[in-house]
């Protein structure tokens, strides 16, 4: 039998600034994120598309999605396999293309992390231990576009 888990998130947009929706350009794409528990997100379109620069997008955080997915996972197999990893940031990209009728689609996000291990007779496994997480990576496996990955692995 397979594992199943349900995700629960609320979203509420908070841009009506009393006409709603009846002009274009007459209201904000501001939302807040809700998850039981946690700390709210506030969130709105990206700035192409009329929205706060200073709110998460949901571009932005579909990026983070993966980002984030990627490291959790890459961090259980060095653990696994006794990489002792001391740091991980990675500045990951996507991109995404509009279509002729108006919408979009991402084409690639690539992952750009940076990892310090604890000794340098483990630079080779960290680095190839970044490819076995991509292939678990629950949110890069649900995507129709490819995740690309270009790892650097130092010592400390």
């Amino acid at each position: 039998m397979q594992d199943r888990h349900q995700y629960q998130t609320t979203i509420e947009w908070t841009g009506n600034t009393g006409a709603g929706t009846s002009h274009y350009s007459g209201y904000e794409r501001s939302y807040r994120i809700n998850e039981e528990n946690k700390p709210e997100i506030l969130g709105s379109a990206d700035p192409a598309f009329l929205g706060d620069k200073h709110k998460y997008n949901p571009e932005g955080l579909l990026v983070a999605a993966l980002s984030s997915c990627h490291m959790l996972w890459y961090l259980h197999l060095c653990s696994g396999a006794g990489i002792i990893v001391t740091a991980y940031k990675d500045n990951a990209t996507g991109v995404m293309v509009e279509t002729s009728n108006g919408g979009g689609q991402f084409i690639e996000v690539t992952l750009h992390p940076s990892v310090t291990v604890k000794e340098s007779n483990m630079i080779d496994k960290a680095i190839e231990l970044h490819k076995k997480a991509n292939e678990l990576c629950f949110i890069a496996n649900s995507v129709n576009f490819p995740v690309r990955h270009h790892p650097k692995v130092a010592v400390k």
